[in-house]
């Protein structure tokens, strides 16, 4: 596995899911390697269940992905009524979460970084 992909499991459930959607569910999820940060990338792989929902009027499909970093597991789930809509909405959702994800992890490392210790060794001596 290189440094810009990521590792994705499909699974379809009441659904037989086939070649074109399968490269377009590799291909959201390896673009999101863009948004993890450099640390994550070779540990973190993600989950996609695809499922079809039948209603009485009409069948919608559900896209639900897990994306497991070293610390942190993000989940987005969505329907619609298209499949590769359904991908693109929860594609949308883990961009969110993984910004929300890199900075709080920008902020602990900024507030209990190598700079911080010094400064709080160097305040206690006076």
């Amino acid at each position: 596995m290189s440094d810009k992909t990521l590792s994705v499991e499909i699974t379809g459930i009441h659904l037989d899911i086939d070649d074109k959607t399968r490269k377009y569910v590799s291909k959201k999820c390896n673009k999101l390697v863009d948004y993890i940060p450099r640390h994550a990338r070779p540990s973190a792989f993600a989950n996609a269940k695809l499922t079809l929902v039948d209603r009485k009027d009409n069948n919608k499909y559900e896209c639900e992905i897990v994306l497991t970093l070293p610390d942190k597991t993000l989940v987005a789930s969505d329907t619609a009524q298209n499949i590769m809509a359904a991908v693109d909405i929860v594609e949308a959702k883990l961009r969110g979460q993984i910004r929300r994800y890199k900075t709080e992890r920008a902020d602990s490392v900024k507030r209990g970084g190598i700079m911080a210790r010094a400064k709080g060794v160097l305040s206690r001596r006076k």
